[in-house]
């Protein structure tokens, strides 16, 4: 085994379907064929429009494949007093394929993330925690934020 990391590019596009699949099944337990069928025809347009700039993909490869993913989103808002160039970050999908689980491909993929963050002038970095996750993310330096807002959503 010869991990390598990096970012992935539009040459991975296949992969990050395979990842985002695997992802969803593994967090969900199952998925349908029609929401499959949904994914497989979306995420090719969106990573080939997104990648790179408002998504950026960490990797960690076993040669060509990728197996282990966390994606930035880096999104703008308008400033204010905490965010004064209204640059944040929300961390997505982070899934490492189950035989490579406990080598600490995620916490080097994090550290990776982060750094990049921190680079691009983020003023923050956002992300939604499993049990499972939550160690990892602590130890990069994660913590849990105190909410003065009730988190709500419309689903239409």
């Amino acid at each position: 085994m010869n991990i390598v990391f990096g970012q992935a590019d539009l040459s991975d596009i296949d992969e990050l379907i395979r990842m985002r699949i695997a992802y969803m099944i593994d967090d969900f337990g199952s998925i349908s064929d029609e929401e499959r069928e949904g994914m497989e025809k979306q995420l090719p347009d969106y990573f080939a429009r997104k990648l790179g700039t408002e998504l950026i993909a960490f990797v960690a490869k076993d040669g060509n494949r990728i197996v282990s993913v966390a994606y930035l989103h880096i999104i703008e808002m308008p400033a204010n007093s905490i965010l004064l160039n209204g640059l944040y970050g929300d961390v997505l999908s982070v899934y490492t394929e189950p035989e490579y689980r406990g080598q600490g491909l995620c916490t080097k993929l994090m550290n990776n993330l982060v750094a990049y963050g921190k680079e691009k002038g983020l003023g923050r970095i956002d992300l939604k925690a499993t049990s499972e996750g939550l160690p990892i993310y602590k130890k990069v330096g994660f913590i849990e934020k105190e909410a003065r807002y009730t988190n709500m959503q419309y689903k239409i």
